[in-house]
């Protein structure tokens, strides 16, 4: 024990006098954070619209003001030629344009289905998506609540109809911000990226600067080296997880529902994964750019996109849907959104816990077996 404590205070006083590496440890994830909080942010709101009304009626401003009203939309102008429409478009005044067409108000009033024509800006697939569906939400709303006046008319003149009301409950995320969805899985990359560059690049710099060979020649065991080595990217990345969680608790309001204790836990296993892939990267790496540029494009990008942090998994084709199985950052969102957002327990989050563990220990493995052939 007395030789793993002097690598590890070894390990401490070099990341002490490097001032740079404090700067990645601890202030760089605070920062990407903050910045990634209010970047990664799939909300729409305030798009800009145009409004071509040709009926001009009471009721067509009526569902004009339904628009304007939620939120969501932000009306550029009103125009008078169907062919202003192209120009708003074109030059990106406005990604919606809202058309009434002539009579609207007298179909309404004969109880006839009146035609309205939307056109949005599709070279922004999910901007236009939102807001078609916004628009259409507004209008089907707008739609319901006529249907329901005029069956409380009929219902006063004897006749009746049933209709159904739907109560929507929404749990989890009431107000759907996708800020209370992305601050967790930022959580997981943040740890990914700290502990995976820092084990690898620390190790890289040793065998770079030849202290590695003095190590080697030491009477120091290889487990007892690799544990030196990576207790201080364990404590550095429990570190973060509670400066993260203060962020996110406090400056964007995400609170965990959870057990925090749980949390750590399960962190915990993910770590066994990320020291895990930064010591295997370490291994088949000669020097530190090589060592970072492959833990960036062969581990972080494939997990970045297979893994469910911005793309459903399902909408993905079959076999990268089957290779994301492979992926512990997969496991790890499930497990962070599930008790920031949802409060679940480990009886809800078994499988994911136990698969995690699962990838850490086998990582783990074939890492220190790669990483004990390098030394001998």
């Amino acid at each position: 024990m007395k030789k793993i404590f002097y690598i590890i205070k070894k390990e401490f006083l070099q990341f002490r006098r490097d001032r740079r590496m404090f700067g990645i440890s601890f202030v760089a994830p605070v920062i990407q954070l903050l910045l990634l909080g209010y970047a990664a942010n799939l909300d729409v709101k305030n798009v800009p619209i145009v409004v071509y009304d040709m009926d001009n009626t009471s009721i067509s401003r009526e569902l004009i003001t339904k628009f304007t009203n939620s939120g969501y939309f932000e009306i550029r102008d009103y125009i008078d030629d169907p062919d202003d429409i192209d120009r708003y478009i074109d030059s990106g005044e406005a990604e919606l344009a809202f058309s009434i067409p002539r009579g609207f108000a007298n179909e309404l009033t004969a109880n006839r289905t009146p035609q309205l024509q939307v056109i949005t800006d599709g070279s922004n697939a999910n901007s236009a998506t939102i807001g078609l569906n916004y628009a259409s939400m507004i209008i089907s709303d707008y739609s319901t609540n006529i249907m329901i006046q005029h069956l409380k008319g009929l219902k006063k003149l004897g006749f009746s109809r049933p209709y159904v009301e739907p109560e929507i409950r929404i749990w989890y995320n009431p107000d759907l911000k996708s800020r209370n969805f992305m601050v967790p899985g930022v959580l997981a990359l943040l740890l990914m990226v700290v502990t995976m560059i820092l084990t690898s690049l620390a190790i890289v710099k040793e065998r770079e600067i030849g202290t590695m060979e003095q190590l080697i020649v030491t009477p120091v065991k290889p487990y007892q080296l690799i544990i030196g080595k990576l207790t201080p990217f364990t404590i550095i990345g429990l570190v973060d997880i509670i400066l993260v969680l203060i962020v996110a608790a406090f400056w964007f309001g995400v609170p965990v529902r959870g057990s925090i204790l749980l949390l750590y836990v399960l962190c915990a296993f993910f770590l066994l994964n990320t020291l895990g892939l930064g010591l295997l990267v370490s291994t088949l790496s000669r020097n530190q750019q090589q060592a970072m540029l492959s833990a960036i494009f062969f581990i972080m990008m494939p997990m970045l996109f297979f893994s469910g942090f911005v793309f459903p998994i399902e909408n993905m084709p079959m076999v990268f849907q089957y290779f994301s199985y492979l992926l512990p950052l997969r496991y790890f969102f499930v497990i962070v959104r599930g008790i920031f957002l949802k409060g679940v327990g480990i009886v809800e989050l078994w499988d994911e816990a136990g698969l995690l563990l699962f990838f850490g220990l086998l990582i783990m493995t074939l890492s220190i077996k790669r990483f004990r052939k390098n030394l001998e």
